[in-house]
């Protein structure tokens, strides 16, 4: 590939070499750039302040040498960000949503970064303001709400904030007739919380040092936040804990998972000092998930070789395993994503031949119909309700070229309402568009969903420019929903394509087996497999597509670099999870010991060692030529440790062969969520398009249709 960058760029920043070795199962290894891992990591994250000197400043050489190579696209950045705000109703709120005597919602004044939170009378009449996110924000570089949750009574408004992308949220109480916060604060938690029933206070999850959610407790509105009751504690550090509530608001449920086992607890919302009734105990590769109507429990669960889940019915006093009772059978290749109990109906979510659909069963008689779309790609979302007496529900829908829109549906008329669809002030004409789903083969037979979307006049003779999106991890599956944008994207030629490989639940419960632990090689095959068939299928060369993915999706782009770089054109990764063989095995780091259901526990297990020391991005970098790289971090993220791309982009530079540009950008104010604002998030966004249209020739933009 011919230079793209000019090329007079400044040398990178040299990396030191400090190495440090690692003796496991018989083998050594040696990290020349361990150093960068702050070994005070936890005081940082609340105080980045206390960043080592050293460190510091490698990441601010690498920021200069980041803004060095980039800032020639400083011009395109902004017409990008201009086009992409123009996609944005600056002005947009919510459909509000009722909830007793209130509907409640979120609205956006023209130019704020940050939500506001109101409220009206169900009826009609004027909005109050509960929560005015951009005043929260005032002073703070880095702002983000946790959670807004108001009290069964509508007098009290808990709600949380991180004012460091570190995700530690402290929790205030607002009274909402006075529109004042109350003194009592709560810090290092979660950010949500589960009322009791007479709104005299509220459950939360609190974090550790380690940032884990080990501890639920009550607290009592109007005391102080140290006397709080600790209801329960998790002493396996392997276990994510959460607590929430019931449709029916009857109970509150701790819930302790990772990500192949479940065990949960009720607690009578009306009696919030009871003690806590085991659900059923954990039990390793069971999981469930709990909904509740008039004393019965509605199980999700893949119990009794479920692979594809069934729902389940228990008493809710005798709730054990041994009362559990099929309600929804289980069908393979339906996999039942969610569900949610409303008094008279049970809804729930299910994807089949990779597409999703609503289901509603009327519990009087069992009758059940289908809520579902004909498109061959698109989106759609169970909104649910707060009311649990009701027969309305809302979903969303949207495809690639289909703006998101809003409906009502009641589930017994089976009344659907349009409430609104998604504006784009600049102007979106869906039929200048094609969405598509085709279909890639692997080398085992497997074939790999690709969602694709373009514009109708793109040429399909292999010139095309082509971003090819991924994640496949913790059975996530990615939507083919309406994304503004990337119309900046395509609306320059480029094909826009989401590869659906193993490791997500596309194709059902075994598509997220096949693609874990033992089996993550299928990830980044399938990747490269759809990379071959956009190109077998003429929309586009090798040499022009841009491979993208972000945290576990990161340690996929990573993979592919190490597997095929001469399949890319050039490579974003996004807070990536590169490090993968030291990550797990340091086990004081947050989310290690919940991680080894979902990698292996490389400590205790020698062939989970090997398993990913075979395929861990930065242990398998090696003297190559490497498409052109661009890694972006944040500093203070709990969930990606900035050091892995920092440690990850030295040791590429260390040991390929080419002369392509491997730029770092690490976001020193902010984690993994990137900046915070509503516009702020554009920069980013901006920095990664002008990157690839960059790499492809900066096609100019054209005019829609």
């Amino acid at each position: 590939m011919p230079p793209v960058f000019r090329d007079d760029l400044p040398p990178p920043p040299p990396a030191v070499r400090r190495p440090v070795s690692d003796e496991r199962h018989g083998k050594t290894r040696t990290d020349d750039y361990a150093w960068l891992r702050a070994p005070n990591w936890q005081e940082m994250f609340k105080d980045t302040g206390l960043l080592d000197p050293a460190i510091r400043s490698h990441l601010d050489a690498e920021n200069t040498y980041s803004r060095a190579v980039l800032g020639e696209l400083d011009g395109l950045k902004a017409e990008l960000i201009a086009e992409m705000r123009g996609r944005i109703k600056e002005d947009d709120s919510s459909v509000p949503a009722p909830d007793g005597p209130y509907a409640y919602g979120v609205a956006f004044r023209h130019g704020a970064e940050y939500p506001r939170f109101v409220r009206r009378p169900r009826e009609g009449g004027d909005e109050t303001v509960m929560l005015n996110g951009e005043v929260e924000a005032e002073g703070s570089d880095y702002f983000s709400i946790g959670g807004v949750d108001h009290s069964p009574d509508h007098r009290w408004l808990a709600w949380s904030r991180d004012d460091k992308g570190s995700e530690f949220y402290d929790l205030s109480v607002r009274d909402l007739e006075t529109g004042e916060d109350t003194r009592e604060l709560v810090a290092d938690t979660s950010g949500g919380v589960a009322w009791d029933a007479r709104s005299h206070g509220f459950f939360y999850t609190r974090l550790d040092a380690n940032h884990r959610p080990s501890r639920v407790f009550y607290h009592a509105l109007g005391t102080d936040a140290a006397d709080d009751l600790l209801i329960y504690e998790e002493t396996d550090t392997g276990f994510f804990m959460g607590v929430g509530g019931t449709q029916s608001n009857s109970f509150v449920v701790i819930d302790i998972h990772d990500h192949e086992t479940s065990e949960a607890w009720l607690i009578p919302a009306a009696n919030p000092a009871a003690e806590p009734r085991l659900v059923a105990r954990r039990r390793t590769g069971v999981e469930y998930d709990i909904d509740e109507g008039d004393g019965t429990l509605y199980i999700l669960t893949n119990a009794d070789g479920a692979r594809d889940f069934k729902i389940v019915t228990a008493p809710a006093d005798m709730p054990g395993k041994e009362n559990w009772r099929d309600f929804v059978a289980h069908e393979d290749g339906r996999l039942i994503l969610s569900h949610l109990v409303l008094k008279r109906h049970l809804i729930w979510l299910e994807r089949r031949d990779g597409l999703p659909r609503i289901v509603v069963k009327r519990l009087a008689d069992g009758a059940e119909h289908v809520v579902a779309f004909a498109e061959e790609a698109y989106s759609l979302g169970l909104g649910g309700t707060y009311e649990f007496d009701t027969t309305e529900i809302r979903f969303s829908y949207s495809s690639m070229t289909t703006p998101n829109q809003t409906f009502a549906y009641d589930v017994e008329t089976r009344e659907r309402t349009l409430l609104k669809t998604q504006e784009v002030p600049s102007g979106h004409d869906p039929a200048a568009y094609v969405t598509r789903r085709i279909h890639a083969p692997a080398a085992d037979g497997e074939t790999v969903p690709i969602s694709l979307v373009y514009r109708r006049d793109t040429p399909l003779d292999g010139s095309a420019p082509c971003l090819l999106y991924g994640y496949g991890s913790y059975g996530m599956t990615i939507p083919a929903s309406f994304n503004t944008n990337c119309l900046s994207l395509v609306d320059r030629g480029f094909v826009y394509a989401i590869a659906h490989i193993r490791g997500g639940k596309d194709k059902g419960f075994r598509w997220y087996e096949a693609g874990r632990r033992e089996h993550k090689r299928n990830t980044f095959t399938d990747f490269v497999a759809a990379a071959d068939h956009l190109v077998a299928e003429g929309f586009t060369r090798h040499d022009r597509i841009v491979a993208n993915g972000g945290s576990a999706g990161g340690m996929l782009m990573g993979a592919i670099a190490n597997l095929a770089p001469e399949k890319f054109g050039g490579i974003v990764a996004v807070v990536p999870f590169v490090d993968v063989l030291n990550t797990m095995l340091d086990d004081t780091l947050p989310l290690t010991p919940p991680e080894w259901p979902e990698w292996g526990n490389p400590i205790a297990s020698p062939a989970d060692y090997a398993t990913i020391a075979a395929y861990s991005p930065y242990d398998n970098v090696r003297a190559q030529a490497y498409p052109p790289i661009l890694a972006i971090a944040g500093l203070t993220d709990p969930r990606v440790t900035y050091w892995e791309p920092a440690k990850w982009v030295a040791r590429l530079r260390a040991v390929k062969t080419d002369s392509n540009p491997v730029v770092l950008h690490t976001n020193m104010g902010a984690g993994h969520g990137g900046a915070s604002g509503r516009f702020a998030k554009l920069d980013e966004v901006a920095m990664i398009h002008a990157f690839a249209l960059k790499l492809m020739g900066l096609p100019a933009r054209r005019p829609a249709v």
